[in-house]
């Protein structure tokens, strides 16, 4: 047999064809459609609830601001106290459409609000208002509403997050082995559990996503916990996000916009001059 020809080359692989689809109008628009409404839907309910927030500030206590402010003007112009009317304050509707005047409004219901928040900050304001909240609490009808009203506000207002600044973020096995989740650490455990199982418990609130102050407590020995290198900030923007938002985000964030404000993150130093 003669060595010197050549084997026969082999065939080509076979061409693997991809499915195509078919690009109509409807599908087309109805992905741009949607890209288009992800990216205005956020600007859209940003500016809702700012909207709705004007109009319950006006509503509730701006107007009755200007209100008042209008009544106790006139009365003073009439008694001769104040010479000068401002024409805005007569033959006015009180809910009219000038921007100016639910500006003024809105800006003095803020003031307002800041004042109320200021006197209920201190010792004497709190023991006040608490007695207030007390007196009304004896009205047959408000005491069955107020409560309920009162704990949602609190719990949607109050800062919540300053009650975990001294927490530690910890990974539980509150289910199964192998299936962690993320906690904080609250405090010590039960001291009669801590005496039935002769081990250290601790207690750790873990929250659930998106309503990250929420969630449940659980009772666990110390050293079933494993202690995360995140701050409290980090772990509640990773449970609220759904873990879309984890801590490495959040730092190529940052580096990426250092690098577009002209700061990069890592200089690069340039070899003296001969």
């Amino acid at each position: 047999m003669d060595e010197s020809i050549p084997p026969a080359p082999l065939p080509p692989p076979p061409q693997l064809e991809l499915p195509t689809e078919d690009v109509t109008f409807v599908g087309d628009f109805r992905r741009f459609f949607l890209r288009g409404l992800a990216a205005i839907l956020p600007t859209i309910i940003t500016l809702g609830l700012l909207v709705w927030v004007w109009d319950l500030l006006w509503n509730n206590v701006g107007s009755h601001v200007i209100y008042c402010i209008r009544w106790i003007w006139l009365q003073r112009s009439k008694s001769g106290s104040i010479p000068f009317t401002p024409p805005a304050l007569i033959g006015r509707q009180l809910n009219d459409d000038d921007f100016s005047t639910r500006a003024l409004g809105v800006g003095l219901s803020v003031l307002l609000i800041y004042i109320v928040g200021v006197f209920v900050g201190n010792l004497l304001g709190r023991t006040a208002w608490r007695l207030a909240e007390i007196a009304v609490m004896k009205v047959p009808l408000v005491r069955a509403i107020y409560p309920a009203v009162k704990q949602v506000t609190d719990f949607l207002l109050s800062e919540r997050t300053a009650q975990f600044q001294g927490s530690k973020v910890v990974a539980v096995e509150p289910h199964e082995k192998g299936i962690w989740s993320i906690g904080l650490v609250t405090g010590g455990g039960l001291k009669q559990l801590t005496a039935v199982t002769g081990r250290e418990m601790i207690t750790v609130f873990v929250p659930s996503s998106p309503t990250a102050f929420s969630g449940y407590v659980l009772v666990v020995p110390r050293e079933s916990v494993v202690e995360l290198p995140l701050k409290v900030e980090e772990a509640m923007r990773l449970l609220v996000s759904g873990g879309v938002i984890s801590p490495d985000s959040d730092k190529r964030l940052a580096e990426s916009m250092r690098f577009t404000a002209g700061k990069p993150a890592v200089k690069v130093q340039t070899p003296p001059a001969a």
